[in-house]
C-alpha cells in the first residue's frame, strides 16, 4: 500500500516547502493508518480463511496487535505533521505560506465531499486522541482483562469515525487510481467487521451451548478441571486446538486449551485452567456443576499433524494441556494406526500427585514416553538434557506449549544447533492481547 502511495505521488520528492510536503506526508501517513486499523479489523472477526495460512488464531491476532501498533505510530505521525507546521509558525520558524482563493469545485460529487471537511477535522481529531487511549489500554497488560475487554469494544466506533475522516479527506484524485478501489475495499470490510463487534456478533455461529457436567481440582498445581456437556452445533476438534468459554457474561469470553479429545458419541470437552489471574483465580469457587456456558470454536493450529516420523513434545506447567488432548486421542485409536515416535517433556515447579498419576496414565496409554522434570529435584529443562535423551532428535519435530521466554529460549537453543526452526518447532503463541 505504501509503495502504490509513492508510486502515484511522486510529486512528494520535488515538493516545494514544508506546507506541501506536511500535506503529502499527511496523506501518506493517514492512508497507511487507515488500511493498517482496515485490516486488523477484519482480522478481528477471527475468520476462517486466514487462519490456516497464518499458522493459527494465536497467530493471527498477534498481526492484529501489530497492525494495531504500527496503526497507531502512524496516527501519531500523522497527528505531528498536521500540528507542528502550526507550532513552527507560531513560534516565527517559519513562515506561512501565501495562500490564495481555492479554486470554485464544479464537480458535484467532490463539492458534497469538501462541504463536510470541517465535521472530518474535528472528529478525527477526536477519535485519534480515542484511538489512542484505547490502543494503550489493549497494549498494556497491567490493565485488567474486563477493563480491557470493554473498552476494545469502542475502538470499531472510533474506527468507523475515522473511516469518515478519511473518505472525506483523502485527496480526490485518489479515488480515481488503483489505491481507491483498493483502499474503498478495505474500509468497506473493515466497517463490516466493526459493526459486527459492535453489536457482539463475533464468532456468534461458531459458538454453542452447554452445561457444566464435571468440576476435579488439583490444589497442588492450582488447577481445576472443567467438564461441559455440549449441547448441538460443535463441529468437532482436533487435539491441540482451543475454545472461548463464556462462563459470566460480565467477564466475557476468554480462550482455554482444550484438554479432551473428541467423541460424537459422548459429546464433551475439557478444560483445565490454572489459577494465574483474578478471573481464573475465581473459577473454582464461582463455576458450579450444571451451571449453563457458552463455548465458541475451535480455533488453532497445534494439531500435531506434520507427517514427523518423531515428535519431541515439552509442556511447560499448564502447557502441558493441549498434549493432554493429544494423549486421549491417541489412546482412542486402533493400536495399529501409525504414528510418530514421542518423548513427552512435562516441567513442573509445582507438583500434584493425582494429576501426575493421571498424566502418566494417559501416556502409558497412548504408548507415549513420558519425562517428568520437577524443577527442585531435576533442575530447568533445556535444550541439551532434551537433546540428551532423545539421541535421534535430529529428525523430529519439537511442539512446545508453556511460557513465551522458555519456548523462544528453546527455539534459539534448537536453531543454533542445526535445526530447521521455522518448519520443524511449533509453538502455542496463546496471547490473543
Amino acid at each position: 500500500m505504501g509503495a502504490l502511495w509513492l508510486l502515484l505521488n511522486l510529486s512528494i520528492f520535488s515538493a516545494s516547502n514544508l506546507f506541501a510536503l506536511r500535506d503529502d506526508l499527511m496523506q501518506a501517513t493517514g492512508t497507511l493508518a487507515i488500511a493498517a486499523m482496515s485490516v486488523a479489523m477484519i482480522l478481528s472477526l477471527r475468520p476462517r480463511w486466514p487462519e490456516a495460512r497464518l499458522g493459527g488464531l494465536d497467530k493471527m491476532y498477534r498481526l492484529h496487535k501489530w497492525l494495531g501498533i504500527g496503526a497507531l505510530a502512524l496516527a501519531v505521525f500523522h497527528w505531528l505533521w498536521s500540528e507542528a507546521p502550526k507550532w513552527a509558525v507560531g513560534a516565527g520558524l517559519v513562515a506561512r505560506p501565501e495562500r490564495g482563493p481555492r479554486p470554485e469545485i464544479t464537480e458535484p460529487v467532490r463539492a458534497f465531499l469538501m462541504s463536510f471537511r470541517g465535521t472530518a477535522e474535528g472528529l478525527g481529531e477526536w477519535a485519534f486522541y480515542a484511538a489512542v487511549v484505547l490502543l494503550l489500554i489493549a497494549l498494556v497488560k497491567l490493565v485488567p482483562y474486563r477493563l480491557f475487554r470493554y473498552t476494545h469494544r469502542v475502538l470499531p466506533v472510533v474506527y468507523l469515525v475515522l473511516v469518515f475522516h478519511t473518505v472525506i479527506l483523502l485527496d480526490y484524485a485518489m479515488w480515481f487510481t488503483p489505491l481507491g478501489p483498493i483502499l474503498a475495499l478495505l474500509m468497506l470490510a473493515g466497517s463490516y467487521a466493526a459493526l459486527v463487534s459492535v453489536f457482539g456478533a463475533i464468532g456468534r455461529t461458531r459458538r454453542v451451548r452447554g452445561e457444566i457436567a464435571e468440576l476435579s481440582q488439583y490444589p497442588g498445581v492450582h488447577s481445576l478441571e472443567t467438564v461441559i456437556r455440549l449441547g448441538s452445533g460443535w463441529p468437532g476438534h482436533k487435539a491441540g486446538q482451543f475454545a472461548f468459554v463464556t462462563s459470566n457474561q460480565f467477564e466475557g469470553a476468554h480462550p482455554y486449551t482444550i484438554a479432551s479429545a473428541w467423541k460424537p458419541t459422548d459429546p464433551k470437552i475439557a478444560f483445565v485452567t490454572k489459577e494465574l489471574g483474578d478471573h481464573t483465580a475465581k473459577l473454582a469457587k464461582t463455576l458450579k456443576v450444571g451451571q449453563p456456558v457458552t463455548v465458541e470454536g475451535p480455533y488453532g493450529c497445534f494439531t500435531f499433524d506434520d507427517g514427523a516420523p518423531r515428535q519431541i513434545w515439552i509442556g511447560a506447567g499448564i502447557g502441558i494441556t493441549p498434549f493432554l488432548a493429544r494423549l486421549k486421542e491417541m489412546a482412542g485409536t486402533a493400536p495399529d494406526t501409525p504414528r510418530p515416535e514421542i518423548d513427552l517433556f512435562h516441567s513442573t515447579r509445582e507438583v500434584d500427585d493425582a494429576a501426575l498419576e493421571r498424566l502418566a496414565a494417559d501416556a502409558r496409554a497412548a504408548k507415549v514416553r513420558l519425562h517428568v522434570l520437577i524443577d527442585a529435584r531435576d533442575g530447568h529443562l533445556g535444550g541439551q538434557r532434551i537433546r540428551e535423551t532423545v539421541p535421534g532428535w535430529r529428525e523430529a519435530s519439537l511442539w512446545f506449549c508453556g511460557p513465551s521466554g522458555f519456548g523462544k529460549a528453546l527455539r534459539a537453543d534448537f536453531a543454533a544447533q542445526g535445526l530447521d526452526v521455522e518448519t520443524r518447532f511449533h509453538q502455542e503463541l496463546f496471547e490473543l492481547r
